[in-house]
């Protein structure tokens, strides 16, 4: 019993020693100073021991890599030649000639350099099918909020404004780059140690990353080179080897072109985080970012499946450059013959036809009674869903129309609707060499002789203004069909040959209705564009007819997926919640010369920008949920042309009187009849008195209700002419120029006067 206590007492002392031991070197692990770093960032001293079998879709963890995140910041970082350079992307030709799987983008540009191909065949940790290795994913969805605030995260930060949740690509900041909205995430500290990362929030399998510097006026801030490091638990985390070390990828070199750098091998795992390496000398760790990958299937995950996107309609799906957009056109043009033709307004700068297309029963003419409503998109180049969903609408349409749809049947029978897809062709090319995610904020923007078409109008809201300032001079402005400026229509005009087609366009064809696409936002806008006061950049500016074109805009936000939901962020700076998803073009930002500043006072159109998405660009994978998303707001905007009043204005004889004035009373805005003397005036349920004038003629007032149904009120005006006019008619008839009454009574009276001279000398 002594030998067994003793033996008991020995084995105790034993195992307290092995201990302490533990302890003790923990400790020592404890005064290490970058202790906190590695358990932050890899936890790697746990992983001495050999590696278990790494699990299905979890990334395995290389031995050796302790010191990895511990290398000091060199003077001018240089990194590996295996980095995407940033502005020298290969061309499409010299893509993989692998087929890209479904929802490829096919534009976007970058693929991995022969160098980086030899790095992930000598890194035979990672196992890679090879066929997988060139695969492209399409972008997580940072640009487009499908990757929520929630899932960014990031170690520290300047303060909320430049928070992780403002590290998104192409995020714009606020004039005022305020606490709120700024242009990135920044860094709180510049050092080694600090990331931005993403959950995924479930497996994927991520392919590369895309960066941006900071978007700021007034501050250059950008990262130079980067580690990626991927984890399944946001814990253990493995970085991205270059063979058997870390590698580094080249970043930015300017704040605003994106860089695309694709990783070695496609790498499996939850999340995915960035650590910075080096930056622009002179400024902070900042970055905007993209991360490509592919979801994994899920199926016994009722949260991804309950959110995913799908489309019931059969439609093209994809970018389309000018030679496919033409070609669509007509493919469309022969499935619908009957009901769509395809014509042309003009050419681009470079000589590309402006392609419009006509869907009626009665294409080619126009039908008295019928009004016409028009779409157009792509303004600016690089806005390119508004282009995409003009042509799934035209699509749309026409299958609709096949398949007996009796509202899309209804709408064509009874509408003239235009369809203009890219009224910036030139820009749009050099966007789509960009390709959707590396064309930045602006490429393609402008037209090829670097104009800005949406503000590239006359300027007539300062001419109306100052002529309803002056009072006491009589009146020379109307309020309605104002004549261009004489220097506008000169040659030497600073006016592109896109805005000189459109608005032969609008002259041209009597429009009622029209919406002008754009993207960047998630909101409509209506007119007027321009503030009133001198000085101001912000001001509400209505129009006469500003509970009409409230109307509008809440027609299209209101049946749009997301617009109207207060759940959703902000695209960039701007709330547009507390009006529904609509605003007025001056209280955001003034613009002189705008399109629906034009329309309104030059033509009886009123035209609304419908701003489609907060991602100019997306990916084609994105389309169809897109198109989802605006497919009945297409529909329903186009329906309200029918809002409101219509009627024919004709003389005693029954014929129309063309360019008659319609005036609504407290209404300060009037519109004209068209050729054939019919017209159309958008109102709002009520009861008007109307008025219906034109030279030559007597003028009539009426009454007219606009019901709460769809479907415009008839009202008709029958014109008499006036006694001078019927004087005229008779002279002309018979050959004889009409007499001026004030002349003649001035030359009787003298007559008289004459006479009276004569009797008095006698």
């Amino acid at each position: 019993m002594a030998r067994r206590g003793a033996a008991a007492l020995a084995l105790a002392l034993a195992l307290l020693a092995v201990v302490l031991a533990r302890v003790g070197a923990q400790g020592a692990a404890l005064q290490a100073p970058d202790y906190y770093v590695q358990e932050t960032w890899s936890r790697e001293p746990y992983y001495a021991r050999p590696e278990p079998e790494p699990e299905p879709f979890s990334p395995p963890l290389p031995a050796g890599t302790g010191n990895g995140e511990r290398e000091p910041r060199p003077p001018e970082s240089r990194p590996p030649k295996t980095a995407t350079k940033p502005k020298k992307a290969p061309k499409r030709e010299k893509l993989a000639p692998e087929a890209p799987p479904p929802g490829k983008n096919s534009s976007r540009k970058g693929v991995r350099t022969k160098s980086s191909e030899k790095a992930a065949s000598d890194d035979h940790s990672v196992p890679v099918a090879r066929d997988e290795v060139r695969e492209g994913c399409p972008p997580l969805g940072l640009e487009t909020l499908k990757i929520t605030d929630f899932q960014l995260h990031a170690s520290t930060s300047k303060r909320y404004g430049l928070g992780a949740h403002r590290g998104r690509l192409n995020i714009q900041a606020g004039i005022n780059e305020n606490d709120f909205y700024d242009g990135a995430w920044c860094a709180g500290r510049n050092d080694l140690h600090q990331w931005i990362e993403v959950d995924a929030r479930r497996l994927t399998k991520f392919t590369g990353v895309i960066t941006q510097g900071r978007n700021s006026l007034w501050l250059s801030d950008w990262v130079t080179s980067y580690k990626v490091m991927v984890s399944n638990d946001s814990h253990t985390w493995v970085t991205v080897k270059n063979g058997s070390g870390d590698m580094i990828f080249e970043g930015n070199s300017e704040k605003e072109i994106p860089v695309l750098n694709e990783l070695p091998v496609p790498m499996v795992a939850r999340y995915i985080r960035i650590n910075p390496r080096s930056w622009f000398d002179n400024g902070s760790i900042c970055m905007r970012m993209e991360i490509l990958g592919c979801p994994l299937p899920d199926p016994n995950n009722y949260y991804h499946r309950r959110n995913e996107m799908t489309t019931t309609d059969d439609l093209d799906f994809k970018h389309h450059n000018y030679k496919e957009m033409r070609q669509l056109m007509k493919v469309v043009n022969e499935m619908c013959p009957n009901i769509t033709r395809i014509y042309n307004i003009g050419k681009s700068h470079q000589g590309l036809k402006l392609y419009a297309v006509e869907i009626s029963d009665h294409p080619g003419e126009h039908e008295v009674g019928e009004p016409e409503f028009h779409y157009m998109a792509g303004a600016h180049g690089n806005e390119v869903l508004g282009r995409e969903l003009m042509l799934l609408l035209l699509q749309f349409l026409c299958q609709e129309y096949l398949a007996g749809n009796p509202r899309i049947v209804h709408l064509v029978e009874e509408t003239r609707i235009h369809i203009l897809p890219s009224l910036n062709p030139d820009g749009y090319e050099k966007a789509y060499e960009g390709g959707s995610e590396l064309g930045g904020w602006s490429l393609g923007r402008w037209t090829h002789d670097g104009i800005d078409i949406n503000n590239n109008f006359p300027d007539l809201n300062t001419l109306l203004w100052e002529a309803e300032d002056r009072q006491n001079l009589p009146r020379k402005v109307p309020n309605h069909y104002i004549a261009i400026p004489e220097w506008f229509l000169s040659e030497n005009a600073t006016v592109a040959v896109e805005t000189r087609a459109v608005i032969a366009w609008m002259e041209k064809i009597p429009f009622v209705l029209g919406g002008n696409l754009q993207g960047g936002e998630l909101v409509v806008a209506y007119p007027y564009d321009m503030v009133r006061s001198l000085w101001k950049t912000q001001e509400h500016s209505p129009t006469p007819d500003d509970h009409v074109f409230r109307w509008l805009a809440y027609s299209y936000a209101s049946t749009h997926r997301l617009m109207t939901d207060a759940r959703r962020r902000v695209c960039h700076t701007e709330d547009f919640q507390k009006e529904d998803g609509t605003v007025n073009g001056a209280s955001w930002h003034t613009v002189a010369g705008s399109l629906n500043d034009f329309s309104y006072l030059h033509t009886n159109c009123f035209e609304l920008s419908i701003y489609v998405g907060c991602d100019k660009y997306p990916h084609e994978s994105e389309l169809p949920e897109e198109w989802e998303n605006n497919r009945e707001s297409l529909i329903v905007f186009m329906e309200q042309v029918h809002r409101g009043i219509k009627g024919m204005v004709r003389d005693a004889h029954g014929k129309g009187i063309p360019n008659a004035i319609i005036s609504v009373e407290g209404v300060n805005h009037d519109i004209r009849t068209a050729s054939d003397g019919d017209y159309w005036r958008l109102l709002n349920p009520g009861e008007y008195v109307v008025t219906a004038k034109a030279e030559g003629f007597t003028s009539s007032t009426k009454n007219c209700m606009v019901g709460y149904d769809m479907g415009a009120t008839r009202c008709d005006f029958t014109l008499s002419k006036t006694n001078l006019a019927r004087i005229r008619e008779i002279m002309e008839k018979f050959g004889k120029q009409p007499v001026s009454l004030p002349a003649r009574r001035l030359k009787l009276r003298g007559r008289k006067r004459r006479q009276r001279g004569g009797r008095a000398n006698t």
